[in-house]
């Protein structure tokens, strides 16, 4: 056990692995990579703002409490510290990475794979969540609280054990030829096992949500109408989003997986497909609140007491009364895409959102 870890705190064995698979070592900060760290930064924080925003809007109003409001809670979270993690990861990288300890370097890379993966298994869980409370109506009864409580736990489990693989022993120390080039002291075979793994969840969301469009057209006719094209919209944007964002990573960790080292040029900008993959983290909050006009509104409502506040501090100079808030109203396209009040069976199925 003590060999397996023996050169987890060697100083130089972060070098001479980068030294291995990469043709040039750009660690110099010149002024585009630091414009692009700048970017990555800012766009990070503004990652952790919104879904900041989520989080409390979720915790505050009791409206929210319920089973896919929470799903989206614990996405946001998860979302919130994926930027956090990127954050930490952009600022440990250039010059600095060659000073790291392979310990310090797979808790650097490791953060970023348990943030990032434990927001796609909570957009799988919400998929799950919905086909559950569409397709399998009688399922959802007292046990929810416990198949939510399951569902959330064991995306985050999962995502810890995926994340943390490397720094308990499945790694490359010692092993160079057996190296990846984007992530060098990362084995090749676990690189194609995280691409593998994020491609069945793919194929798994895409599937839940085919399940759930054929439930709602399979139903009464009241009920496939606009109901219909709201849900169909809202998980075309979700799967779209998705998509679009680490389809270019997916690719990207296949070609490293695949290609000998120092073979494909390409694979020295992989750092521009993973921040990409990040903007995932960033629309996912615009998507949902976007598509719940009470979520949004509860969201923005922090902005708009301090436009309350700027403008009944004018108005008291002026001498006239500041206007009230107005309460928020019951109705948007996602929850009509969810629900469908007319039919029996998706009552039973209802979650409040």
């Amino acid at each position: 056990m003590g060999s397996l870890y023996s050169e987890y705190l060697n100083p130089n064995k972060v070098q001479e692995h980068y030294n291995y698979t990469k043709e040039t070592l750009e660690t110099q900060q010149t002024s585009s990579r630091q414009v692009a760290s700048a970017f990555i930064v800012i766009l990070c924080c503004t990652i952790v703002v919104e879904n900041l925003l989520v989080l409390i809007a979720v915790a505050r109003n009791s409206k929210f409490h319920s089973a896919m409001y929470l799903f989206l809670g614990n996405l946001a979270a998860s979302d919130l510290l994926a930027g956090v993690a990127f954050v930490a990861n952009t600022l440990l990288s250039g010059s600095v990475t060659l000073r790291l300890t392979p310990v310090q370097w797979f808790a650097r890379e490791g953060s970023a794979f348990i943030t990032l993966s434990a927001s796609v298994f909570s957009l799988l869980a919400i998929a799950i969540e919905r086909h559950v409370a569409i397709a399998k109506v009688k399922l959802y009864g007292s046990d929810k609280s416990c198949r939510m409580l399951l569902l959330i736990g064991a995306s985050w489990l999962i995502s810890l054990i995926l994340g943390g693989l490397p720094i308990l022993g499945w790694n490359c120390l010692g092993h160079l030829e057996a190296c990846s080039t984007v992530l060098p002291l990362y084995a090749k075979h676990y690189v194609l096992c995280v691409v593998t793994i994020f491609s069945i969840i793919l194929l798994a969301i895409v599937a839940l949500y085919v399940r759930i469009y054929c439930v709602v057209r399979s139903s009464h006719a009241d009920v496939a109408g606009p109901q219909t094209l709201a849900l169909l919209k809202t998980v075309t944007i979700v799967l779209g989003v998705f998509i679009v964002c680490w389809l270019p990573a997916f690719s990207i960790l296949l070609l490293d997986y695949a290609c000998p080292i120092r073979s494909c040029a390409i694979l020295y900008k992989a750092h521009y497909f993973f921040a990409f993959a990040t903007l995932n983290s960033l629309l996912n909050p615009v998507i949902y609140t976007w598509r719940s006009r009470d979520l949004r509104r509860e969201v923005l409502r922090p902005l708009q007491c301090w436009r309350r506040g700027a403008g009944m501090q004018g108005h008291r100079r002026s001498g006239t009364p500041g206007h009230r808030l107005l309460p928020l109203r019951s109705s948007s396209s996602l929850e009509r895409g969810m629900h469908t009040p007319t039919s029996p069976t998706f009552l039973e199925g209802n979650t409040g959102v």
